[in-house]
């Protein structure tokens, strides 16, 4: 059955009205038009907390090989060596085994105490301040210095790696990321300077494990990763530890602002913020759509998908769906959560999941515990204009 839409409803993921508060037209998408396209920029998709949860799941019909983002679907380039992200079996089940040694339970519990280090060393810079920008001064340091110290990057270089990253998934305003016509969107070579001195001075950092492990490639060779994987892993991981946390800190600085009573209530009891960061990540997800390539023709609610499309896995309208929450447009920090889907679900779960969920908790901690009271300026704050995530580039904060 060929899709029928809603002719008043239009998603347009570059489109800034839109981006500023994606959830009005995600609703319409998952109440009136549950699977939806797009004509002028050719994509699908589905908002219902149950359509999303499958396709994120099914990583048979719904593949991550062509990769996660629109443009990169659309572009038909082939992913290079080392991108997990976008990697289907045997190679990711093979290349994510690798990557989650580095993230057992065990490495992320211990890193807390240097996380509320990092987020007293840049608090503290702030401290007596009438106000400041909550992402240049604390939303962009912390995960830096976390991820920075994860890989082995040294102190004198953090900056320029984050920035570096950061402007790699950056638009223009409206307008679609440009996609590399080599398809070398995640290069990792800035980093072989850093992968020469670790091959010297080993330590304990990914660097050095990723050098030296050894594994079984999808052919039944056992070898060691080649650079040009090397340099791809390591530009993945570190865009992913920086961006997406900065993006977290920011919604919560400004959700908190608007919701000053439940603010109140976890500065008197911070038990309740390891749930009230999952209550955030539920009601504004840093990643708020998910791209998949359609390897074969599929339904959704009795009309098909073709192969050969791209669809996009509306996450923010599922985290939303009254089908799985009461009052799903109402903040609440004691909401029993029950499993939203801002880390992805299935086979691409999102490793550093605990490890972002740590920051998180910490953050607003040590936030609360130096600022129990903020205004955001919204007049002068900005969100960031890229295709992979949505959150804050400047966020002025005013603080009694």
């Amino acid at each position: 059955m060929t899709v029928t839409s809603s002719s008043d409803v239009y998603y347009d993921p570059y489109d800034i009205e839109i981006d500023a508060d994606p959830y009005p037209v995600m609703g319409r998408i998952r109440e009136d038009s549950p699977l939806y396209y797009n004509e002028q920029h050719d994509f699908y998709a589905v908002a219902r907390y149950a359509d999303v949860e499958r396709g994120l799941k099914d990583r048979d019909t719904f593949i991550s090989s062509r990769g996660g983002i629109l443009e990169l679907i659309k572009s038909g380039i082939e992913m290079p060596a080392g991108v997990v992200i976008f990697e289907d079996p045997p190679t990711h089940t093979i290349h994510r085994s690798l990557l989650s040694r580095m993230f057992t339970p065990r490495k992320v519990a211990a890193l807390e105490p240097k996380i509320r280090e990092f987020c007293a060393q840049s608090l503290d810079e702030v401290a007596g301040s009438s106000t400041f920008d909550v992402i240049d001064a604390f939303g962009k340091q912390m995960p830096m210095k976390v991820i920075s110290m994860l890989l082995g990057i040294p102190e004198a270089d953090q900056e320029k790696v984050r920035d570096r990253t950061d402007r790699s998934l950056r638009t223009e305003a409206g307008a679609p990321m440009v996609v590399p016509d080599d398809g070398n969107f995640a290069s990792g070579k800035a980093f072989n300077d850093y992968l020469d001195w670790r091959e010297e001075h080993p330590s304990d950092d990914i660097m050095t494990e990723l050098l030296n492990v050894e594994f079984e490639d999808e052919t039944g060779t056992r070898r060691r990763l080649e650079r040009n994987e090397l340099t791809t892993y390591i530009a993945v991981v570190a865009g992913a530890g920086n961006e997406t946390t900065t993006r977290l800190i920011g919604w919560f600085t400004k959700i908190l602002a608007e919701h000053p009573d439940q603010r109140r209530q976890l500065v008197e009891n911070p038990d309740l913020i390891p749930n009230a960061i999952e209550e955030v990540l539920r009601y504004e997800p840093p990643a708020p759509h998910i791209g998949r390539y359609v390897a074969k023709d599929t339904e959704f609610h009795g009309q098909t998908v073709p192969a050969g499309n791209a669809i996009l896995f509306l996450v923010g309208g599922a985290n939303r769906d009254p089908r799985k929450y009461d009052e799903p447009d109402r903040f609440d920090i004691h909401r029993n959560l029950g499993g939203h889907l801002s880390f992805g679900y299935g086979p691409h779960f999102c490793l550093g999941a605990s490890l972002a969920r740590m920051e998180g908790r910490i953050a607003l901690d040590e936030m609360l515990k130096r600022f129990p009271e903020w205004d955001v300026d919204l007049t002068n704050a900005t969100l960031a204009p890229t295709s992979t995530v949505r959150g804050w580039e400047t966020l002025p904060i005013t603080v009694p």
